[in-house]
């Protein structure tokens, strides 16, 4: 009976063991999921690889690039429409290298060149979540079908060897571990470079790191100039976390692109991980000091809007459809209107952003701590197109602004390019 008893008690508590075991392993499986997820908003996967109205993931987002139309996969873990059967060896292929299981080259549309860097525990968080916390889908994206010579993949190999390194994230010596946070976050998950950093010959980024002054020294993406984000001299680091955490500021507001970055990416991310991102950002140089506006010059576009005497058409045309929102002063409204005055927008070398803006209007993302969407309305279906260049001249050349004319040929090229997206 003794023998009984201890044997009872012996498998009594190898079961409550196992028990403990299995629930452990669950646990540390669901953190693996959570931070995996939180991963996949700092490297904006949401928005490359989900449409509207479809599975999140599920591919299918068309991605205009130099190369042609680019559609993007379905990344959920479905075993004839995802990636439900990748080993976790091909994920990380795929992720990182740019190559498929049966080794095809993905385009690096997929920016895989600066996901190189993310370390590995972070791609096993990844994994993890791809595999069990995201719901598998059947969708069938379009097939990515580009012209000769693009459409052989195979090349891809020799792209690869050209332009990308399997060399892990460094850490800035002598940088605090806040700088080094924030430098590992835009350098790798983030692909900051992908858009803000200069394309080569072979439609390359120049640098992959911040030991390059062409890191981040700006680019061009689908006609619209990208800026620098070295220094960003006009913003200090809470302005940097507003931008990020809500898509706006005292000073600006999302457009293009970075509208999407915002929704589906940095408005997710942790105050400390956006803190280290501007901290990171302040750090790097390269940028000239911040210039005080000529005051004399926006005084007196100041006081001309307000007399609304003798005026140009283009300053007609910005009083009859702007002034109500962004004032004579050119200044807009803090953490509401954006400034034009000194705007980076409406200063580029590149009007295509401010024409499509002023065209079809721009609308902020409604986030977490900025629940209110605030939106532009277009004026494409008001103003003809040398209205319209009149009036984006007035607001490159207004107060302190100094940016050249432009044409109505210019805003021509652009209404026609809005009937392709």
């Amino acid at each position: 009976m003794k023998l009984l008893n201890l044997k009872t008690f012996f498998l009594a508590n190898a079961m409550l063991l196992g028990a403990v075991s299995v629930q452990a392993q669950a646990e540390d499986e669901a953190q693996l999921i959570k931070q995996g997820e939180y991963l996949s908003r700092l490297g904006d996967c949401m928005a490359c690889h989900s449409v509207a109205g479809k599975p999140a993931y599920s591919g299918g987002l068309a991605i205009d690039s130099n190369l042609g139309r680019i559609y993007s996969t379905n990344i959920t873990p479905d075993k004839e429409h995802g990636i439900g059967n990748y080993s976790e060896q091909q994920f990380n292929d795929a992720v990182r290298k740019g190559v498929l299981p049966d080794g095809t080259g993905l385009y690096p549309a997929m920016p895989y060149p600066d996901y190189a860097k993310i370390s590995d525990a972070d791609m096993h968080a990844l994994y993890t979540y791809f595999m069990k916390g995201v719901q598998p889908s059947a969708e069938q994206p379009p097939e990515t079908s580009l012209s000769f010579p693009f459409s052989q993949r195979w090349g891809m190999r020799f792209w690869n060897w050209a332009f990308t390194s399997d060399k892990a994230f460094k850490p800035i010596g002598g940088a605090s571990a806040e700088i080094n946070r924030g430098a590992y976050i835009v350098e790798s998950l983030g692909h900051c470079g992908s858009c803000h950093t200069p394309r080569g010959l072979g439609m390359n980024e120049k640098a992959l790191d911040s030991g390059d002054g062409d890191f981040l020294a700006g680019g061009n993406l689908n006609g619209w100039e990208v800026p620098s984000l070295r220094g960003l001299p006009r913003w200090n680091e809470k302005e940097i976390v507003d931008y990020l955490q809500t898509g706006r500021n005292d000073k600006a507001a999302v457009g293009g692109e970075m509208t999407s970055v915002v929704e589906h990416s940095s408005s997710h991310m942790t105050d400390a991980d956006l803190q280290a991102i501007a901290a990171y950002l302040k750090f790097l140089g390269g940028n000239p000091p911040l210039q005080a506006g000529d005051a004399n010059a926006a005084q007196a576009t100041e006081a001309k809007l307000t007399a609304a005497k003798n005026l140009s058409e283009g300053e007609r045309l910005y009083l009859d459809n702007c002034g109500a929102c962004h004032f004579v002063t050119g200044k807009g409204a803090p953490g509401i209107f954006p400034e034009l005055d000194q705007a980076t927008l409406v200063n580029a070398g590149d009007p295509t952003g401010l024409i499509h803006t002023i065209l079809v209007g721009a609308q902020q993302p409604s986030t977490e701590k900025a629940p209110s969407t605030l939106a532009m309305p277009g004026f494409g279906n008001r103003l003809n197109d040398d209205e319209v260049a009149k009036l984006a001249t007035f607001v490159r050349q207004g107060w302190s602004n100094k940016a050249p004319a432009v044409t109505k040929e210019q805003v021509a090229e652009v209404r026609k390019s809005l009937h392709h997206e």
